[in-house]
């Protein structure tokens, strides 16, 4: 069954091994998160938990916030997710989640909201290769060619300049390296997505071990 918890990236550092091996690592305060509603077949058609992380000030929450938050006999969460394919039976309403849910060694999936990067250009975007840059050339950072004439429109998909990141982005099979019980902290190797203070999903992998 899947272990979730809700968190905020705090940045990146370092560990070493036992070995005196580097580990570059993700820090992110991984709750405590409260349980704010179960989900099951009957009254709902599937089955999860909903759960809250990062107390919302009064004045932005608005009455069915409040009162859905009073059922689990706490305050408003900014960042509310659900979890599916979980065991029911191990969770209450108003119950509290840390990070000690996991343990060294897990492995897990991290997803989260990419840095926004605005509008650009078809070579950053997506990787296109720039034409020659010599005086003669016309064709430098353009997207190149629309596809065939007869068409007569600009294929699906066709990757052109845009908008960039901020997209939802699912990291898989991460190790965590260490937990913070007293901080709630997880280090967990390698890059997440988002910037610093970002709200994130940590759950255990769905593809198992390496």
């Amino acid at each position: 069954m899947t272990k979730g918890i809700l968190g905020k990236k705090v940045g990146m550092t370092q560990v070493f091994t036992a070995e005196g091996i580097v580990v570059p690592v993700t820090v992110i305060e991984a709750g405590p998160c409260v349980v704010l509603q179960k989900k099951d077949q009957t009254t709902d058609g599937y089955e999860a938990i909903q759960i809250g992380f990062a107390d919302k000030k009064e004045v932005r929450a608005n009455k069915p916030e409040k009162g859905h938050a009073a059922k689990a006999n706490t305050t408003p969460k900014r960042f509310v997710r659900e979890l599916r394919n979980i065991d029911l039976a191990g969770y209450e309403v108003g119950q509290e989640l840390k990070a000690d849910i996991f343990a060294e060694g897990d492995v897990v999936d991290v997803t989260g909201t990419s840095k926004g990067k605005g509008f650009a250009g078809s070579i950053k975007r997506h990787g296109q290769a720039r034409g020659p840059m010599a005086h003669g050339s016309r064709y430098h950072r353009r997207p190149g060619s629309m596809g065939p004439v007869a068409a007569n429109r600009v294929p699906k998909g066709k990757a052109l300049p845009g908008r960039m990141g901020g997209e939802k982005i699912t990291v898989q099979n991460l190790e965590v390296v260490s937990v913070d019980t007293e901080r709630n902290l997880l280090l967990i190797k390698g890059a997440i997505p988002g910037p610093k203070n970002s709200f994130v999903v940590v759950k255990s992998a769905i593809k198992g071990s390496k």
